[in-house]
Order: structure tokens, then C-alpha cells, then sequence
């Protein structure tokens, strides 16, 4: 049950940012004068349609996979009135980006909410304003359990908090370290919290080995930044900060898989290795659909609704910056073809714009197939 839901929230949250990003779109190209023939939630086969009194079909459609905005002309070379064709340069480069800067800007909101509330601290410099930002520490929390061991035997499970042991506060994850090394091979206490209901057993510690602990447990324990003033600075800021470090992670995992497929080209052994060890570094850093939801649904039942809005924020950026890149078949792409053609003075008839965007998308779709299957095998694992 808790897959399916995870499914369904997931689906919900991944269409409502696409179908924003597709809002930016119709938004901007209407008020540059052309015509939007469709918006449509979801892909076809069509299940429901409606013709709105401003003369745009609204339709919703079987496929659950996001959304789109017909304009009428979409191709450059298009130049009849209306047409996205007939519209200048920069009017084509502001519908295009206009699904860019709405997903940008998603994330930017819900950051500036999070900054409110409790935004959570993952990057070590991550932005604040110290005159007006407070680190909450959240509970110690049991992330990982080790088989047989004294915590998984006394009943713990992943997720509980750690409120006392041995009868001492635990506020740090590293008191609590210390205190298990303190009464290691001793009996004691432990007082944790588990669905907002505080529970106690009582653990036998063993004697703490190299790399291995008397407990048997992996532990977390996130901070939180909160702000009042500050709280829209600090909402901007870190979605800058994040921005720049998901092109980074790109720029990582392109550089890993280049380096990876033509070290697999090299007759030495060694070379062959380091090249298998790249690959696997750029396929462990990729998530697909299935990856993207598999992590929404425990995020919102582990760590609760401010997890869940953090990582929809993350979502809505990475389909922003996606969006922005040279990738035939996406929006940067479609924007760099058309400069490109621009720039060396080439016509973009119709038939070469569907052949760039289709081989484009025919990547794509190969793309996302082996990461879905990357996906998939992660789960099994």
C-alpha cells in the first residue's frame, strides 16, 4: 500500500511542476500574440476536452505523465499571424524560457516558506543571514540498523529518536556515540520516541570493534534554518546556491560518463577499471521517474510534510535547469537550435527542425530508459 501511495503522490507532484512549467509557456506566448491551440494535463490519448471562452481547448488526457501547450505554428519557419514561427527572437526566447523561470521560481517560494518553518541545512555554506537565522537541531534519529546486533535486537527500528540513554539527554549525535562507547558490554536504558509516542527498552551493549559500534546503529540528525525578515533572502539565495550545485552534479556526471565510455575503449586492464568505476559513479547519481518517486513517498512519511516540500522544490529546480540545457527536444534545445541557425544565417525549415528534435527526443527517451532501468535495479537491490 505505501508503494501505490507513494506512486500516487508522487504522479501528483511531478504533474502539478510540469504542468506549471507548461503555464509559463501558454502565459507568456499569449501575451506575445500567438495562439495557443491546447493546454492539456497529461499526455494523449485524450479523455476530456473543453473549448474555454478565450478559444483554448483544455483537455485532460489518460497518459499521467505531465503536460503540454500547443501553440498554433510551433515551428520557426512558421509565419502566418499567430504563428510561434512569426514572432520575433526575443519574444521565442521568452516563451520558451518562460517554463524555466516559473520552476525556478516554485523553488524559490517554497525555499522562502521552508526558511519560515524550518529550512533544512545540507550544504555545508549553505546561505543565511546571521543576524536573523537560527540552526535548529532536530532529534537524534536511527537511520541504519545492523542485523543482530544490540539496537535491532532490543527492538528499534529505523526512524525512532533517541530521547535519553542511560538516563542522559541525548542532544548530539556525537553524545550519543559517546555514551555507548562510555557503557559498552553494559546493560542500560534507552527512552526513544516513535510516531510521537516515547517508548523504553533496554539494550546490552557489546564492546565496540573497529569500525563497528556497541549499538549497531547508523544515526542522523538534521538542522534547520529558520528566519522571519530574512526568511525571502534566504529562500532565494539557497535556490542559487542549489542551482549551482545541480549544475555542477551535471557537469560531474557527464564528465564521469565521457571519461568512463572512452576509458572502456583502452586496451589496458587498469584504464578498463577506472572506467567501470566511472560509469557506475554517473549511474548511481541519475534518477529517473521510478528513482524520483521511490523518494517522495518515504520522505513525506518518514520526515513529514517539510521534507516533502523540499524536495518538491528541489524537483521543481532540477526541471528547471534541465530545461536550460542543450538537449534537443527540451526548451534549451530548441533555443539553441534556433540561435545556432540564427547565428551562422541557415534557414530552420520544418523538416530540419523535426529531424533535430526527433533524433533529440529518440536520446532522450533511450536516456530515460536505461535510467528507469537503473531505477529499477536499485529498488531490487
Amino acid at each position: 500500500m505505501n508503494i501505490i501511495i507513494g506512486v500516487l503522490v508522487g504522479l501528483i507532484i511531478l504533474v502539478l511542476l510540469v504542468v506549471v512549467h507548461e503555464l509559463g509557456h501558454a502565459i507568456v506566448a499569449r501575451r506575445n500574440g500567438v495562439v495557443v491551440e491546447e493546454f492539456g494535463i497529461g499526455f494523449p490519448p485524450r479523455a476530456w476536452g473543453k473549448k474555454l471562452k478565450n478559444g483554448i481547448l483544455f483537455s485532460l488526457n489518460w497518459l499521467p505523465l505531465g503536460g503540454f501547450v500547443r501553440m498554433q505554428g510551433e515551428h520557426d519557419a512558421a509565419d502566418q499571424p499567430g504563428d510561434y514561427g512569426a514572432a520575433t527572437f526575443w519574444q521565442k526566447t521568452k516563451i520558451l524560457l518562460a517554463g524555466v523561470l516559473i520552476n525556478w521560481l516554485v523553488a524559490a517560494v517554497l525555499l522562502t516558506v521552508l526558511a519560515i518553518t524550518g529550512l533544512p541545512k545540507i550544504l555545508p555554506n549553505q546561505f543565511t543571514v546571521p543576524a536573523d537565522t537560527t540552526i535548529v537541531k532536530q532529534p537524534v534519529t536511527i537511520a541504519g540498523l545492523i542485523s543482530h546486533y544490540p539496537a535491532e535486537k532490543a527492538g528499534l527500528r529505523v526512524h525512532d529518536t533517541i530521547v535519553r540513554f542511560a538516563g542522559q539527554p541525548v542532544p548530539t549525535d556525537d553524545r550519543l556515540i559517546a555514551l555507548t562507547h562510555a557503557y559498552a558490554g553494559k546493560t542500560v536504558e534507552i527512552i526513544y520516541s516513535r510516531g510521537g509516542v516515547e517508548h523504553t527498552t533496554h539494550v546490552t551493549l557489546r564492546q565496540p570493534q573497529k569500525n563497528e559500534g556497541a549499538l549497531g546503529v547508523t544515526l542522523d540528525q538534521r538542522q534547520l534554518i529558520k528566519a522571519s525578515w530574512s526568511a525571502p533572502i534566504v529562500g532565494v539565495a539557497t535556490t542559487g546556491q542549489f542551482t549551482w550545485v545541480t549544475l555542477q552534479g551535471i557537469g560531474g556526471l557527464v564528465s564521469n560518463l565521457a571519461t568512463g565510455l572512452v576509458s572502456q575503449l583502452s586496451p589496458n586492464h587498469t584504464t578498463r577499471q577506472e572506467g567501470s568505476k566511472n560509469l557506475a559513479a554517473a549511474s548511481n547519481s541519475v534518477a529517473g521517474p521510478i528513482g524520483i518517486l521511490g523518494v517522495i513517498f518515504p520522505a513525506a512519511e518518514q520526515a513529514g510534510l517539510t521534507q516533502l516540500v523540499f524536495l518538491t522544490a528541489i524537483i521543481s529546480l532540477t526541471l528547471a535547469v534541465m530545461n536550460v540545457l542543450p538537449i534537443p527536444a527540451l526548451d534549451g534545445g530548441r533555443w539553441y537550435t534556433m540561435a545556432l541557425f540564427r547565428l551562422f544565417k541557415k534557414d530552420l525549415t520544418k523538416e530540419r527542425e523535426e529531424k533535430i528534435q526527433a533524433t533529440g527526443f529518440l536520446i532522450l527517451m533511450a536516456l530515460v530508459i536505461v535510467v528507469t532501468f537503473g531505477d529499477v535495479s536499485k529498488l531490487f537491490r
